[in-house]
């Protein structure tokens, strides 16, 4: 089985930095998990690359990073969720929406997204306040909507490419990759400029991951001509943590009152994840554990 990886490494002479991931199992889990259609596939799978690859630069094993993209197409909201070492879940609110193909053949993920709207990504480091930015969606095809938010949001200058290729048959996810370039403080031009001649190709990543190059050797080629090192390689996946604990402070969130007429209403619940789709059942003894607790509170 083809196995999710991210590489990250540094470009001339460690004036620019790199993240790339073949997360194709990543989108592979998120479209059987969630029943996407094709267009909901790639742009959740899209998005989902980029998170990972995020969740991948953070230091600390609790830092997450949360990205809502809201745009005024029929995806609704597109929430996903990363942690430590690439971990990250998602989920889009219309999973089920489908559009016709573009008139180049293409998904049309912008259609599906929108045009307006935004993008907002909520770092937790751990701090008093989750560091909290947005920006305008520029496009809606997410890669550039993502560019457009390290640049300005963030003051970091950025190449972003993400790419999700499925079998026109069957939608079957065939590769799933991206890249996220970034230059560091005081970052020559020459270096800059050394980047961009490669810019041309790197749209190509996620159809070589389909067609069966690994990321290490489309990286080795697609750098040839630049000053590469490579820093750290880690496994990204497709994982959510929710808890049975989680699910019981959302019980408790809702208050005595409302605890209270489930209770007599229905004399138990069933909550499901919303990241993973997995059920949690309370029983009419568990709530009764709940209210009481909610009632203390």
């Amino acid at each position: 089985m083809q196995q999710n990886l991210i590489i990250h490494g540094m470009l001339e002479d460690r004036a620019i930095r790199f993240a790339a991931i073949d997360g194709t199992q990543i989108v592979r889990e998120a479209q059987k998990t969630h029943h996407l259609s094709r267009v909901a596939t790639a742009a959740l799978g899209r998005q989902l690359l980029m998170t990972s690859v995020v969740a991948s630069m953070m230091k600390n094993q609790t830092d997450t990073v949360t990205t809502v993209i809201a745009g005024n197409g029929p995806s609704g909201n597109l929430v996903c969720v990363g942690r430590n070492g690439g971990l990250v879940k998602g989920y889009a609110t219309v999973p089920e929406a489908e559009l016709p193909m573009r008139c180049d053949g293409k998904l049309d993920v912008r259609g599906y997204v929108g045009t307006s709207g935004k993008l907002t990504m909520i770092r937790d480091l751990g701090l008093k306040e989750p560091y909290i930015g947005t920006c305008n969606l520029i496009s809606g095809e997410i890669a550039e909507d993502f560019a457009q938010y390290f640049t300005v949001s963030e003051q970091q200058p950025s190449i972003v490419y993400l790419g999700v290729h499925e079998n026109a048959s069957d939608g079957f996810v065939t590769g799933a990759g991206g890249l996220l370039i970034q230059t560091m403080p005081n970052c020559p031009n020459e270096a800059i400029e050394h980047v961009m001649t490669i810019a041309q190709q790197i749209p190509a990543i996620g159809g070589r991951i389909a067609e069966g190059e690994t990321l290490q050797s489309i990286l080795d080629d697609l750098f040839k001509t630049l000053e590469v090192e490579y820093t750290n390689r880690m496994t990204p996946a497709f994982s959510c943590d929710c808890t049975r604990e989680r699910l019981e402070r959302a019980l408790l969130s809702i208050g005595a009152d409302e605890l209270t007429k489930i209770m007599k209403e229905d004399g138990k619940a069933e909550l499901t994840c919303q990241f993973c789709e997995k059920r949690y059942h309370f029983n009419q003894s568990e709530l009764e554990t709940l209210l009481k607790e909610a009632t203390e509170a």
